[in-house]
């Protein structure tokens, strides 16, 4: 695994950590940074990722409620809701990340900690909001 994938599945312990206890993500981030043990360092594309979608989360919850055919935000799994949180705002906000690789790792942190259909859902979706910013 590389070293952003690392990274992405920190963010992902974090947003899912802070959606499941109902505290912003960056109380929890925060927390980690705090930490003493230097093995417990967190990536710098983990804080990004962090304080990007936080800043963000209005926003993408209100494309993935427009684009997700018959699910609201609020009615998603927490780990799914957690992947599509992170997925778009590196496909819609990070241009250092091709699209298919922002896309490709949200579906395979889906396939790794969700359900069997989340792999798809995770996909469709974004690629649907792909298609929303390729004609923006």
């Amino acid at each position: 695994m590389g070293a952003r994938s690392k990274a992405r599945k920190r963010a992902l312990d974090i947003l899912f950590e802070a959606d499941v206890r109902g505290v912003d993500p960056l109380t929890i981030l925060a927390g980690r940074k705090d930490e003493k043990d230097p093995n417990r360092v967190l990536p710098a594309y983990t804080v990004e990722l962090v304080e990007g979608v936080t800043a963000k989360t209005g926003r993408i919850d209100e494309l993935l409620s427009t684009y997700s055919h018959g699910w609201t935000v609020e009615r998603m799994p927490a780990v799914d809701r957690a992947v599509l949180r992170l997925g778009t705002w590196e496909l819609l906000y990070n241009d250092d990340v091709p699209d298919a690789v922002a896309i490709d790792e949200a579906v395979e942190l889906a396939r790794t900690l969700s359900t069997d259909d989340s792999p798809n859902f995770v996909n469709g979706l974004l690629a649907r909001l792909l298609e929303v910013k390729a004609s923006s």
